[in-house]
């Protein structure tokens, strides 16, 4: 073989090599990113569960279950996927639970301060739902759920802001 032609497959070779690196990673990324997206949409369901459980005992003082498995099980895809400030505003609703569980079980608690503190807990869930809302969902998806449901739920609704205004 002559120098030129070794030359011309080392170089083949590397581009080839380089070539295929990267689609890989594109590919990768595209597949962590339909993961991440998947991710935030099962937690915004899930906050969208909890706030419903939130307002039914605000406004009736019919206490649910919170649940957070969701969140628990994909907190690792929505920490490299949420900035830190959206990643906290959806932290917040979770850390609420706390001060939902004690108003269910201290009876004890004055009625203004348990307004309060519940009011707070279905303010921060809307918070949380209006940042995956708006990373996981498209405007036209965010249409078709308003629409099924006949009105707006999370953020939207908690600011009074009309059904139509929602994404």
């Amino acid at each position: 073989m002559e120098p030129g032609q070794v030359l011309t497959l080392v170089l083949g070779a590397a581009f080839g090599a380089l070539g295929w690196l990267i689609v890989g990673l594109f590919i990768a990324r595209r597949q962590y990113q339909r993961q991440a997206k998947s991710a935030a949409r099962a937690v915004y369901f899930e906050l969208d569960v909890d706030r419903i459980n939130v307002e039914l005992a605000r406004d009736h003082g019919v206490f649910q279950a919170l649940v957070r498995s969701s969140f628990d099980r994909l907190l690792p895809e929505l920490a490299t996927w949420l900035s830190v400030p959206e990643l906290r505003t959806v932290t917040k609703a979770y850390m609420s639970h706390a001060g939902y569980e004690q108003v269910q079980r201290d009876t004890t608690i004055p009625g203004p301060v348990r307004s309060a503190l519940l009011a707070r807990t279905a303010q921060a869930h809307a918070a949380a739902m209006g940042v995956l809302s708006s990373r996981a969902f498209s405007a036209r998806e965010m249409a078709a759920m308003v629409a099924a449901d006949g009105f707006s739920t999370g953020a939207a609704r908690e600011s009074g802001a009309p059904a139509t205004a929602r994404r």
